[in-house]
């Protein structure tokens, strides 16, 4: 993948022999590509389990909404207890490729535990496992990414990693799909989808022990520095701080991402909600999924230029600003399955908006020392944030209705978006950073 810029030539480009103004080709780093194979077998793995888990949870064990709520939350918060380890390791060993190579390796575990699993309690606890595995490899693998790119290209980098790791997200949900047409009646294609995820999530392993460069912090100064003609070595990097977590803009985007991340319902709660207003029949309550997923997919580079361009605060705001559009029509239930595909469809670009956005903030308010740390740190308040959120909408429902729920959480969501803006200072220019 290229895209074609006017300027000076910068570490990772070509140029061509045009004269001045001459056309320089700035390429995605080739572990940015790597990680996105990763990322992208990594998500058919757990997305086709995710594409079935309300389902499984709700009719075939035959829970309620408050027990998905807390299997849900789970799933969005369990990462939160070792988000932070997973970044300090990283960036205390700078190792941060074998730092995500564990957390990928448990979360693989997790898929084979999951085949010999029964009951509620049993499976809550697999998913813990694997959601574990997720908070040690993201911030790590955030880190590797954000190291490899220029700084001022990290939105596009982010967006083409989320890019391909959504494209793995799109097929999960449609493997899952097929393999319950396959097998309509009883548990057998929920085991087949959990034995193709497992085959999937080894997959994702090989490919970045063997596939991804191990890029280290020092050994990149190291040769920076030889490039510059550098008459003396290079220092070691000063080690991490708990002050580098201390940053002024560091603190501002971890509170209105956790303002934001409380009144933000999880996407299996929309889909159930579809489902049960009857816009979308159980048969295909996996492609749900495929719809959220498509417009990530087709957005996530787009959305990320435009966070580089015209500030990440700005993006990231927006984004939930059609989250809350996507709860009105989920509430409402206006347009049949029209309002049901724009709602899949804000809900993706909600995600194109800021998932990738959120990683690049962060990595910028941080010195380098502590990259690791402080897109865990973001990624920790977002994911505590959220369970929070599910235990809160699944309460909300069981006790109530799946409209006044989602009244609460849009009311929630009014309220805490111009607070948000604020914290973040949204007029901020993109390129701002906290200098090392």
């Amino acid at each position: 993948m290229y895209v074609t810029l006017r300027g000076t030539p910068g570490k990772g480009s070509t140029t061509t022999d045009s004269g001045p103004g001459r056309s320089i080709r700035k390429r995605v780093p080739g572990a940015v590509l790597g990680l996105g194979f990763v990322s992208l077998l990594t998500d058919i793995s757990s997305e086709s389990v995710a594409a079935v888990l309300p389902l499984y949870i709700t009719v075939v064990i035959g829970m309620g909404p408050l027990a998905y709520g807390f299997v849900d939350g789970i799933y969005q918060g369990v990462s939160a207890l070792v988000r932070i380890a997973g970044g300090w390791w990283a960036d205390s060993s700078d190792r941060p490729k074998w730092v995500a190579a564990v957390g990928y390796g448990l979360s693989a575990l997790s898929r084979f535990v999951l085949l010999i699993t029964q009951g509620f309690w049993f499976i809550t606890s697999t998913i813990a496992a694997d959601r574990i595995g997720k908070g040690l490899r993201t911030g790590p693998r955030d880190a590797l990414i954000a190291t490899a790119s220029d700084p001022d290209h990290l939105g596009r980098n982010f967006g083409v990693h989320r890019a391909m790791d959504t494209t793995g997200a799109l097929i999960g949900p449609l493997l899952a799909f097929a393999v319950l047409a396959m097998f309509p009646f009883g548990i057998g294609g929920y085991q087949t989808v959990f034995v193709f995820s497992a085959a999937f999530a080894v997959m994702g392993v090989a490919v970045l022990v063997l596939a991804v460069p191990d890029l280290r912090r020092r050994s990149r100064d190291a040769k920076d520095a030889g490039a510059d003609g550098a008459a003396e070595p290079v220092a070691p990097p000063r080690k991490l701080r708990l002050a580098d977590l201390r940053q002024p803009g560091l603190r501002r985007l971890l509170i209105a991402a956790g303002l934001l991340s409380v009144v933000t319902v999880g996407d299996g709660f929309l889909y159930l909600a579809l489902q049960d207003g009857g816009q979308i029949s159980a048969q295909y309550f996996p492609l749900l999924f495929v719809g959220t997923n498509a417009a990530y997919l087709g957005l996530a580079i787009p959305l990320g230029k435009l966070a580089d361009r015209i500030g990440r605060g700005k993006v990231f705001i927006a984004g939930h600003v059609l989250l809350l559009a996507s709860y009105a029509l989920a509430a409402s239930h206006f347009g049949g399955l029209g309002g049901a595909v724009a709602t899949l469809l804000l809900l993706g670009t909600f995600y194109a908006a800021t998932d990738g956005v959120l990683a690049a903030l962060a990595s910028r308010e941080v010195p380098e020392a502590a990259r690791a740390t402080g897109i865990s740190a973001a990624q920790t308040v977002v994911a505590l944030a959220r369970f929070a959120s599910s235990i809160l909408f699944g309460l909300v429902w069981q006790v109530s209705d799946r409209s006044v729920a989602l009244l609460v959480m849009g009311v929630g969501m009014v309220i805490t978006v111009p607070i948000a803006g604020w914290l973040l200072r949204i007029a901020r220019p993109a390129s701002a950073a906290v200098t090392q």
